[in-house]
């Protein structure tokens, strides 16, 4: 550790190269420094579902209603809404004073252009639009959701947490086609993007929209009042975990979004710095397959590598201390009404190497490559990574560990080719709570080809039981499907679960009103 840290004092200044002096920045208002997880190289948040690129949607961008600390849909851009006596009409009427960081008036069309964009990439919001006769605007203020079939998850849907969030975006720029990437981040949010000082691998900044209305209500998770108290947010990316923790000890940096566990017991130590998990669900680990392409469109391969897995293994290597990870042996959080070990009994048990090795030869493998990619800049999916190749090793498997940086995956991902043309065979991330919290939110459970997230897979039986759960209101039986649900993931594993974990975040105690939630919130914090 110490000759770590020496040479990471050496690399400080390189790290820091450009970075303007604390003094200096703040003379014109106060600045927030902030290290986030992973470098932004995707600004699109439809586009995407990497976490890095949700907390930069929620830094610009609104949303028509958002989950409380309850996880309950409020309001948010929403003043009123009506609904039906047969639950297939709603109608939404804006807040007054919603205006875009360009200086154009929020409008109806403007929301219902950024609902139609997200369902057409989002799991949940797929769902929605195969029941929706039709969205329009009635006025400027004013749009109609129009159901075929009733949809108790509608509100649920508008305020979607995580993994494909449905920010409001510009009509002119949400009709930008669902598959292309908008470059344009204009919203109506509480911060602003300042494109003019963004530095891809180094810098992003956001100012503090002066135009937004708060709500009166108190903050709430992603819900309530969005005040900012701060007028600058710099987020600095620093890839070198060593670097990075001395940046917060000297001063140089105000948050360290996530922290890796071996740093946790040296900032643990300073009296000015506070480490501590504001996350009140956590991750889940996440080790996912690609079914187009061979070897892992095997189900007998996808199988072998359950059956070698070990939970402990991951998540030792993730998250270090036990204070801060658990086994799981559910594809719902661990705490969460909807968890169980239905059908999880490859996973629970002991790991049985010989039995992989048999279901690896009876899937007929002959030694093809597997390219099973890493993110050395992401702690926490590099680690996985490295468990993992380790393990296909073990089975007597062809591993390549391509390692790159987390944007360089999160782009290759997204390739459906052969390994030969770029593609991929296996990569790892992480689900926070609000992603899995059931099957209607839960990207790694559907089971629809092509239209499934990355990865792919074809499960008529999953998305059966999909189905039945959005159309189900009664708990006892919503329960029931979830297991089944779960019972069949377990056997065509589209992923495997490999534990729940919290990630420390760390700052300077001159900060104050940070909220507990599962995404990174900058609103309320402030600045002594």
């Amino acid at each position: 550790m110490t000759i770590r840290l020496a040479a990471a004092v050496l690399a400080l200044p390189l790290a820091l190269a450009g970075m303007v002096s604390a003094q200096a920045a703040d003379a014109e208002g106060t600045t927030l420094r902030f290290i986030p997880q992973a470098d932004l190289r995707v600004l699109d948040p439809m586009w995407t579902t990497a976490t890095v690129t949700r907390d930069h949607g929620y830094m610009i961008y609104d949303t028509l209603f958002a989950l409380d600390e309850h996880f309950q849909p409020q309001p948010q851009m929403v003043e009123t809404w009506l609904v039906s006596e047969d639950k297939l009409a709603y109608s939404f009427t804006l807040r007054d004073r919603l205006q875009f960081h360009d200086g154009q008036p929020v409008r109806a069309t403007d929301c219902v252009a950024s609902l139609e964009r997200w369902m057409k990439r989002d799991v949940l919001g797929q769902s929605l639009a195969e029941a929706v006769v039709e969205m329009k605007a009635r006025d400027d203020k004013t749009f109609a959701i129009i159901l075929k079939k009733p949809f108790p998850l509608l509100l649920n849907a508008l305020a979607k947490l995580s993994g494909g969030t449905p920010f409001i975006m510009p009509e002119r720029i949400a009709r930008t086609d669902a598959d292309t990437q908008i470059k344009v981040p204009i919203g109506s949010g509480p911060f602003k993007f300042v494109a003019s000082e963004w530095e891809p691998g180094h810098k992003v900044v956001y100012v503090k929209n002066t135009d937004y209305v708060p709500r009166a209500e108190k903050p709430s998770l992603a819900a309530g009042g969005k005040v900012v108290k701060v007028d600058r947010v710099e987020w600095i990316y620093i890839p070198d975990p060593s670097t990075a923790a001395n940046a917060l000890q000297a001063g140089e940096m105000d948050w360290w979004w996530q922290v890796p566990p071996d740093l946790v017991p040296l900032l643990e130590k300073r009296s000015d710095i506070t480490v501590a998990a504001t996350d009140p669900i956590g991750f889940t680990g996440v080790l996912r397959f690609n079914q187009l392409q061979p070897p892992f469109d095997h189900v007998k391969m996808r199988q072998a590598v359950l059956a070698a897995v070990d939970q402990a293994d991951y998540m030792a290597a993730v998250a270090g201390d036990k204070r801060f990870w658990r086994t799981c042996y559910s594809v719902y959080p661990c705490g969460t009404p909807l968890a169980s070990e239905a059908g999880a009994d490859a996973l629970k048990g002991k790991r049985d190497i010989e039995k992989a090795k048999a279901l690896v030869k009876a899937a007929g493998y002959k030694g093809e490559r597997i390219v099973l990619l890493d993110a050395s800049d992401y702690p926490a999916v590099h680690a996985e990574a490295l468990v993992t190749a380790d393990l296909l090793k073990r089975l007597g498997l062809n591993v390549d560990l391509e390692t790159s940086d987390w944007g360089t995956v999160l782009t290759r991902r997204g390739k459906r080719g052969s390994v030969a043309e770029g593609g991929w065979s296996i990569f790892h991330t992480s689900f926070t709570g609000p992603d899995t919290f059931d099957p209607a939110v839960h990207l790694g459970l559907r089971g629809n080809g092509e239209k499934a997230w990355f990865g792919w897979p074809s499960d008529p039986k999953l998305e059966a039981l999909h189905d039945r759960w959005l159309k189900s209101e009664e708990p006892a039986q919503q329960r029931a499907i979830a297991a089944e649900l779960q019972e069949e993931a377990f056997r065509t594993i589209p992923y495997i679960p490999l534990g729940q974990f919290a990630i420390p975040t760390a700052y300077r105690k001159n900060l104050s009103g940070l909220i507990s939630s599962p995404v990174l919130e900058m609103w309320n914090v402030e600045k002594q």
